[in-house]
């Protein structure tokens, strides 16, 4: 089988050589003049019958017998179907013609009709061949399924796997929206650095880089928040960035090392406004790209449409861990019912850090529904306001579809004597090995003392949302080119958290 694939490759490396000994390099043409895509012919033939149309695309199946033949031809929007004689484009045409493989890339010119069985076609009466393909596309029935080689290779899964395409149709739809809806708020889109000398921001390993003029190490960015604060700081008073956002941390189906993030801060509100605005961006991204606020995801029915179900993570954790925190008053008795628990306990762990274990243990596996989770333990929110009537939980929320986290946002810390004083005790999580804790940002503490106005923020995990207005399992499968292992590499990553 192999010595057989070997010698098709060989087989349209030579057809290629002839071809360009006769003075037909497909190679040498630069451009090819196109006037209709395969959707337009195919939804204004009343308008296009009979009348001269050229199109372009990837030949996908040719049938056909002596002088004449059928081809498929598939671009951007689709596919059509062109009908090639012999007697309408030339016999030294048709020669080379009938030399052309699957998977070239061919330029037609010709006449709309329809055929004798209904197919609207186009009648050729040019051919021309714009790109040679010298490898084999996957079989017809059996296709590229192999999900390891449809990432390696996606420009053929995109050519083999039409709802592969349409995925990503969908996610351009959906952040567009998103743009526009938050144009229409007032809001700013910026760029802030993807190379940090600090890795703030959020709560996560970073990759480390070098930058050899300057002779210190970098970060790729964690997190884009510290510098979109720095703009309120400044005088913006609305701002967003959607980009990519880098975390050294494992691979599955939820996560991938490189992904996509858009954190909005916005002056002058406070997070219960954000909470209202996070709901109505998701249920428009929804309704833009799917055209309802209602989805299916998985065989389960999700509904966007506002408002959310609110729930505090106390509340929470009565509810589905049976636990009440409002009679649990210090650290030893909550790391003692996190022991009765089975809960993991870790060193240096306070009441609050027992609060967010026992909600991620017991409850996050059962909010299926936009559910919006708030006044998180100060301990795990370096970043955010406290809450007035309670200082040991935050003006914080987060925001849960299908069990997952899609959101996160807080009524934002402006009071630079405490924001310090958090770092400090981040600080000292490192040094207990906690990796993944804030450094100390001198430059953000001095932007703060300067004067942060009352600013509300919000970071949406794009890739996520993604995955649930396409449908997909993975989030593999609404980035066009994840992270993966070399191919040499024989390990797997798994694919389960």
């Amino acid at each position: 089988m192999e010595q057989s694939l070997n010698e098709m490759l060989q087989i349209r490396r030579e057809k290629l050589s002839s071809l360009q000994e006769r003075g037909k390099d497909p190679f040498k043409i630069e451009k090819y003049d196109r006037t209709h895509h395969s959707k337009n012919v195919l939804e204004s033939f009343e308008d296009l019958e009979g009348k001269e149309v050229s199109i372009a695309g990837r030949m996908m199946s040719k049938r056909g017998h002596g002088k004449a033949s059928f081809i498929e031809l598939q671009d951007q929007e689709g596919r059509v179907q062109a009908y090639v004689r012999q007697d309408r484009i030339g016999e030294e045409e048709y020669a080379d013609f009938k030399t052309y493989d699957i998977g070239d890339i061919l330029g037609i010119k010709g006449e709309v009709f329809k055929t004798q069985r209904g197919e609207i076609s186009v009648k050729a009466t040019n051919v021309t061949l714009l790109s040679k393909s010298l490898q084999i596309l996957p079989e017809k029935f059996h296709g590229l399924k192999d999900p390891d080689l449809r990432f390696r290779q996606r420009y053929v899964d995109l050519i083999m796997n039409p709802e592969v395409k349409e995925a990503f149709l969908i996610r351009n739809k959906a952040t567009k929206a998103l743009r526009e809806f938050l144009e229409e708020k007032g809001f700013l889109e910026v760029d802030t650095p993807i190379l940090n000398t600090i890795a703030g921001g959020a709560s996560a390993r970073p990759f480390i880089t070098h930058h050899n003029t300057l002779g210190i190490d970098m970060y790729l960015r964690i997190a884009n928040e510290l510098y979109l604060k720095r703009l309120i700081v400044g005088g913006f008073e609305k701002v967003y960035e959607m980009g990519r956002m880098f975390r050294n941390e494992g691979m599955s189906i939820k996560h991938n090392p490189e992904y996509t993030a858009m954190e909005l801060y916005q002056a002058y509100a406070d997070y219960e406004e954000i909470m209202e605005l996070t709901e109505n961006i998701v249920a428009h991204m929804a309704i833009k790209a799917t055209g309802s606020s209602k989805i299916n995801y998985q065989g389960k029915e999700i509904d966007f449409t506002p408002p959310w179900r609110r729930l505090s993570m106390q509340d929470a954790v009565k509810e589905y861990a049976g636990v009440d925190f409002d009679t649990i008053k210090t650290d030893e008795e909550a790391i003692k019912i996190a022991k009765e628990k089975n809960v993991e306990i870790r060193e240096g762990m306070t009441r609050g850090h027992v609060i967010n274990e026992f909600f991620e243990t017991f409850c996050e596996e059962h909010l299926m529904q936009p559910t919006f989770i708030t006044h998180h333990p100060v301990e795990v929110s370096p970043l955010a306001k406290r809450n007035p009537q309670d200082p040991r939980i935050t003006n914080r929320f987060e925001a849960f579809v299908n069990t997952w986290e899609i959101a996160n946002a807080f009524s934002e810390l402006n009071d630079p004597i405490d924001q310090k004083g958090r770092f400090m005790d981040q600080l000292k999580q490192r040094e207990m090995g906690d990796d993944e804790a804030h450094l100390l940002d001198e430059d953000f503490l001095n932007a703060l003392e300067v004067g942060l106005p009352p600013t509300g923020g919000l970071g949406i995990g794009i890739d996520r949302v993604m995955m649930l207005l396409t449908n997909s399992t993975s989030i593999r499968d609404v980035i066009l080119f994840p992270t993966m292992k070399p191919i040499e590499k024989t390990e797997e990553v798994s694919e389960e958290e």
